[in-house]
């Protein structure tokens, strides 16, 4: 078997690419930037991106399965244009690479955000619709995306659909937002909390669930691939407990912390780093569901998500060895 990724070089791509090594599976990824941490793997490189077709055939030929990673992600409204471009035109390109060159099987990543989030005080599974507006261009470029593959799926593609929630856990390489807020409560460098909450999940639990999927699950169907919902407070708490050291405690009011957005956004400039607490990221934490289920994919090929301390005390560990908690 011979499969393809885009995206390798991010958090996830990065685990599943570890993962399909270490069971001798010939793999062939797709490089735009960051390839550093993926040079000492026996890898077949393709270098391009989303938007030159040439790349895709070459990343798509003789394989028996892709798994398509590569977005852009945005907790702000920058880069609008490119956010939008990337997660459905570059969606969209890889399909048609995938159809002509006899992909056996797709699995595209996209992401809880994709469904509409309201009522959030109720369940959330696969029957959620899709985002229809375009107040947040992330969430909205990530629904359009999988509009494009369940379409391609209806005209014959064995295409799936994963939608992991906020993913965390080790060999997050590049500084995903997620590992930026993680280290700054260890550190206690978070000026200060808010109230509400994620639901987080490992990703080697995701890079599980993405290879079931692609082995097990149905055409055109989709699978949410959540863990444990764990609000600001109770994560630092958390982590002050497995670092055994002070950790944020302070939870300011959700105006205040909106209140001092542009300070933070100014901070997070003159440090060169992306600023955690955005408009859009404070709406998210206030209004994330607390109740996201997974029992589809769990009653379809078996997937599982690990105590949330458990990844915790493996991403710190991983820190720490990688030198990274600075």
């Amino acid at each position: 078997m011979k499969v393809a990724i885009t995206g390798a070089s991010g958090h996830i791509g990065n685990c599943l690419v570890r993962e399909l090594v270490s069971r001798r599976i010939q793999t062939r990824v797709l490089v735009h930037k960051f390839e550093n941490d993926l040079r000492n793997m026996p890898l077949e490189i393709v270098k391009g991106d989303l938007f030159s077709v040439d790349s895709l055939n070459d990343l798509c030929e003789g394989v028996d399965i892709v798994y398509h990673l590569a977005a852009k992600i945005a907790i702000d409204e920058k880069d609008r244009e490119l956010v939008y471009k990337t997660n459905v035109q570059g969606t969209q390109n890889l399909v048609n690479s995938c159809i002509e060159k006899k992909v056996k099987k797709l699995v595209h990543f996209s992401s809880i955000h994709a469904l509409n989030s309201h009522p959030p005080d109720q369940v959330i599974d696969e029957t959620r619709p899709l985002v229809n507006s375009e107040k947040m261009v992330y969430d909205f470029s990530k629904a359009n995306g999988e509009r494009i593959v369940i379409k391609a799926a209806e005209n014959g593609l064995d295409a799936v659909i994963v939608n992991p929630t906020a993913v965390v856990g080790p060999y997050d390489y590049q500084g995903s937002y997620l590992g930026q807020a993680l280290k700054k409560i260890f550190l206690n460098k978070l000026p200060m909390l808010v109230h509400g909450g994620y639901d987080w999940v490992d990703v080697r639990d995701v890079v599980d669930g993405a290879i079931k999927a692609a082995e097990k699950g149905r055409r055109g169907e989709r699978y949410l691939l959540s863990g444990h919902y764990c609000t600001l407070k109770e994560l630092s708490e958390m982590i002050g407990r497995i670092g055994n050291k002070k950790t944020p405690k302070y939870i300011a009011p959700m105006f205040l912390a909106r209140i001092g957005r542009p300070f933070i956004a100014l901070y997070a400039n003159l440090r060169n780093e992306h600023p955690l607490y955005t408009k859009e990221s404070l709406d998210i934490l206030k209004h994330s569901p607390k109740e996201i289920s997974s029992v589809k994919a769990a009653d379809e090929f078996g997937y599982y998500s690990r105590p949330l301390e458990e990844t915790l005390r493996d991403t710190f560990k991983w820190y720490e060895q990688e030198d990274l908690l600075k």
